[in-house]
């Protein structure tokens, strides 16, 4: 049998991969679905409680259904109900979409936990995986390989966004509303519409990335799934620059960062290792701090947006 001895040093890179693709998955849908919000104009702070609603949906559904994949179809459901929920209370006058993203995530979380204190201890179906390092003897390749096939769907939303954000016509009425409210009723636009389907399609993209953490890696539900997330895909937002091709690579970034600990340990690094998993964190606290310049910060935002008001 193999052991991490057979790669060497080798098994850093090769674990932070393999981490990296894991890890990434969750952050791509929760990052893509507050990009393809944010471009219609509206901010969602509450897709943390939608992550967290959708794993708990997830897993719940799989357990009972003994499907995994009508799991993820259920986190998603519940997530575009969380998601035009926000939208509907958005369209108020003097709503402020911030706050009541707030109150989403909070809601969302308490829901969870109340609904899913039944499913701590059972074990739902796991979501099946792609074995692309089928050409390798080492177990340690076979396992960083083992790519999720959500990684892949996810992957191709984010090349679809980009092409439809630039080439469609969905994609022309997005920007406009996204950057001007006035402008878009000058076309015959309705934007409080616009801006609530494209929240409810954040909110379910946000809610298969639960569905993932429940259902494949981690693989179980606890109400600590998330980790806080949903919260900091809004700063991989804004560090993509609203780009969804950006959100990929960035979401890949990510993982590679709370890959870093179990790849350092897989090769036997074991001082400091709990300080490694704080390494998400400290990139989240270090991108805000580097785009927090006054005349770049904002550049490519969409100008209806509340945090460039």
């Amino acid at each position: 049998m193999s052991t991490v001895a057979d790669i060497g040093l080798w098994g850093v890179p090769l674990a932070i991969l393999g981490g990296a693709i894991r890890v990434s998955t969750p952050f791509l849908f929760v990052s893509l679905g507050e990009c393809l919000t944010e471009r219609s104009g509206r901010i969602n702070l509450g897709l943390e409680g939608t992550l967290i609603f959708g794993a708990m949906t997830g897993y719940a559904i799989a357990y009972n259904s003994g499907s995994a994949w009508l799991g993820v179809l259920a986190a998603a459901l519940a997530g575009m109900v969380f998601g035009l929920f926000h939208g509907w209370v958005c369209k108020f006058k003097g709503v402020n979409d911030i706050a009541i993203g707030i109150a989403m995530m909070l809601l969302g979380m308490g829901l969870a936990f109340f609904f899913g204190k039944p499913y701590i201890q059972p074990v739902a179906p796991d979501l099946p995986s792609i074995p692309l390092g089928w050409w390798s003897g080492i177990s340690q390749v076979q396992a960083a390989l083992q790519i999720n096939a959500l990684f892949l769907i996810g992957a191709a939303f984010a090349v679809f966004l980009t092409w439809m954000f630039r080439s469609t016509r969905i994609g022309l009425i997005l920007r406009v509303v996204g950057d001007s409210t006035d402008a878009a009723r000058a076309m015959g636009l309705d934007p409080n519409l616009v801006r609530l389907l494209a929240t409810a399609a954040g909110g379910a993209l946000a809610g298969i990335g639960g569905a993932y953490l429940s259902l494949y890696y981690p693989g179980s539900w606890n109400e600590g799934v998330s980790s806080g997330q949903g919260l900091m895909a809004v700063a991989l937002v804004i560090f993509a620059r609203w780009n969804p091709m950006n959100c990929f690579w960035a979401a890949l970034l990510f993982g590679g960062a709370g890959a870093l600990g179990p790849a350092l340990q897989s090769v036997g690094v074991t001082q400091g290792y709990y300080l490694f998993f704080a390494a998400p964190y400290v990139l989240t606290l270090g991108l805000l701090i580097a785009t927090s310049s006054p005349n770049k910060a904002m550049e490519g935002a969409p100008g209806e947006l509340s945090i460039t008001k």
